[in-house]
């Protein structure tokens, strides 16, 4: 399908200096430029959705600010650039704050500014047509194929409240041991709502240093403390119009409890260093691996807040409870990591399946997909055996690399030469798998030969 023509209204009154404006933008072939002479003319054709509007200040018929009035309630998306005579600064901010995209006053250089503003607007619409994109992609993952894999009946339960989930705004708690997918299922929720064309945000609070994390979620303005030098917009602003979703919710500190719950009631938040409350729409979704009432009792989380989180509740079973999912998933984990890696698809012996069935999974859906992808490195052949099951060996394998005391550089050597031998000694895919360049491996190597 060719790509839309970029499509101009030039308004202007003046003949001449209409003609001037649609020679200068008709100095890019990739343009197609309309000229009106009078604000209800281009209102009338509004129904073209062009993407932007050189508006004359002063028509025949209207006032450049009702016309632009007029463009943003219809199409909020049509960019309209002011020409006027006048250098008027507070003409200038009344127009940008109802939404014009620049003023030009009409002078000797207007040419090259014309050009440069709208090749801006091509450039901005360009990247939000990407974003859009990117996130239709997100969402179709999400959407088209089951994130949340398996047929227990305790799975089955957890697509039917994501399913109750998708149909409000309510926040959700979703609770769970660690490695159980519950980022995932805050992700399905996300992309399964209509708040799908919004952003995911998503906020690891234990990872986050007490220190910082009111900045990260509120935000601050420039020189609210040291080291702000410009402002910065929190989480909260950030997920606008999506989801907001806040991990290991239990780890946040109980001195920033009350100002959440307080954001949570008022649909505003305050930047550091700001008076000035800002007002957020998203829904959210927190997640922990620990029973919050527990922790209210020891004093650690506030039961207003509780309350005020609590919602839908989803509760996720750990990988030992839910039946036959362990070999659903193994399977689904060799798959994918074939793929991603060019390789046939390898297939699990019943042996390999029992010893699956057999473990307990400390570690869940986490420790299986690590487990899978070891397996599969392992196996030469076409199929997955139980030799190539190695379980609960974390520490172990931990233990075999640091038995010899060796420098940093022998370290990084054998890392590199693990990943040769796994990729058949590709060395530009290794190169982009561990973040080198090319010719940092190949310097690796041939010093190494040297030795």
């Amino acid at each position: 399908m060719p790509e839309k023509a970029f499509k101009i209204f030039v308004v202007e009154d003046d003949e001449w200096y209409s003609r001037l404006l649609v020679h200068t933008l008709s100095l890019n072939p990739d343009y197609e430029i309309q000229s009106f002479g009078t604000g209800k003319d281009c209102l009338a054709n509004l129904h073209q959705a062009p993407d932007v509007v050189t508006l004359d200040y002063r028509l025949p018929d209207m006032k450049g600010l009702e016309v632009l009035k007029q463009i943003k309630e219809i199409n909020e998306d049509i960019q309209v650039i002011l020409i006027s005579e006048q250098d008027d600064i507070e003409m200038v901010v009344t127009l940008l704050r109802l939404g014009a995209y620049d003023y030009i006053v009409k002078s000797k250089d207007i040419r090259e500014r014309l050009l440069n503003t709208v090749s801006n607007i091509r450039q901005g619409n360009n990247l939000k047509k990407e974003i859009v994109n990117l996130r239709q992609e997100v969402k179709k993952i999400y959407t088209d194929q089951k994130t949340i894999i398996g047929n227990s009946a305790s799975t089955r339960k957890i697509y039917e409240l994501i399913e109750k989930a998708t149909r409000t705004n309510i926040t959700v708690t979703i609770t769970g041991e660690t490695g159980t997918g519950k980022e995932l299922v805050a992700k399905a929720i996300h992309y399964s709502s209509n708040r799908s064309k919004s952003p995911f945000v998503a906020v690891n609070v234990a990872a986050i240093p007490k220190e910082l994390i009111e900045s990260e979620l509120f935000g601050h303005e420039k020189g609210a403390f040291t080291g702000a030098a410009f402002r910065r917009i929190g989480k909260f602003e950030e997920a606008n119009g999506g989801t907001l979703f806040l991990d290991e919710m239990a780890e946040l500190d109980i001195s920033l409890q009350a100002k959440l719950l307080r954001a949570l009631q008022e649909k505003e938040i305050n930047r550091i260093g700001s008076n000035t409350p800002v007002k957020f729409d998203c829904r959210i979704i927190i997640a922990t691996n620990k029973d919050l009432q527990e922790e209210i009792k020891k004093g650690n989380f506030r039961q207003d807040l509780y309350y005020r989180l609590y919602g839908l509740p989803i509760e996720l079973p750990p990988l030992r409870d839910r039946e036959n999912d362990v070999i659903i998933l193994a399977k689904h984990f060799i798959n994918v990591f074939c793929k991603e890696n060019n390789m046939t698809v390898k297939f699990l012996a019943s042996e390999a399946s029992s010893r699956l069935l057999s473990y307990s999974f400390p570690g869940n859906i986490r420790e299986l997909k690590s487990v899978i992808e070891l397996a599969v490195t392992l196996a030469d052949q076409d199929e997955i055996t139980s030799d190539h099951i190695i379980l609960g060996r974390g520490q172990d394998l931990l233990d075999d690399l640091f038995s010899q005391e060796l420098s940093l550089r022998e370290y990084d050597l054998r890392i590199v030469r693990k990943f040769l031998d796994k990729y058949d000694n590709n060395i530009k895919l290794v190169a982009e798998k561990l973040e080198l360049g090319v010719a940092t491996i190949y310097r690796m190597l041939k010093e190494n030969n040297k030795e």
